[in-house]
């Protein structure tokens, strides 16, 4: 058995950790959850392969997703330092300001972009074939309980990952970054 991270508090986790992912290996059964493996490589797939032909199209294929916009998040990885880009909708856009939700579509962990900008909050996001730079908060929950209802109305599936899962999902707001504030992630 190894331990991720050292120092109190710090729990020893089952068999192999991988720290390049956080994803747990280990055999079939092994009290890993149905089919965590399996979902964790069907999304790293999905996404590798939309996040190319968003790129190759400038975001005109494959541009919406139910109805909601399509974008690269691109945040820096809180243990590796590397940057890391996932595709994501936007359910809401409130003139520059970007709506996310780190649903995972319902899985019970919150997901590595989410982990990411809460360690590191300043993000580039791509929309439209266009890149901007962004600092990203977490929504409190007085503000996330006045966006739930807008963001169900965008798309009805959240509400379902609401009701799959006892971890409350975080909204995510992504905001411009302010003129001279960092600016290690823009490309």
């Amino acid at each position: 058995m190894r331990t991720r991270g050292t120092g109190p508090g710090r729990e020893t986790h089952g068999p192999k950790v991988n720290p390049g992912c956080g994803r747990r290996r280990g055999p079939a059964g092994a009290g890993y959850g149905r089919g965590v493996g399996r979902k964790d490589d069907l999304f790293r797939v999905a996404t590798g392969l939309h996040r190319a032909i968003l790129r190759v199209s400038g975001g005109r294929v494959l541009g919406r997703l139910a109805g909601m916009p399509v974008l690269l998040l691109t945040t820096t990885g809180r243990r590796s330092g590397l940057r890391r880009t996932t595709v994501l909708t936007a359910p809401l856009q409130d003139g520059p300001r970007l709506v996310l939700v780190a649903s995972y579509a319902g899985d019970d962990r919150h997901p590595a972009w989410f982990l990411n900008l809460r360690e590191q909050p300043d993000v580039v996001v791509e929309i439209g074939g266009r890149s901007r730079a962004m600092r990203a908060r977490v929504a409190g929950r007085q503000e996330a309980e006045r966006l739930w209802p807008r963001v169900e109305e965008a798309y009805a599936g959240y509400r379902s990952y609401r009701r799959r899962t006892d971890r409350a999902i975080p909204i995510v707001i992504l905001e411009p970054r302010p003129e001279g504030g960092p600016a290690h992630l823009a490309s």
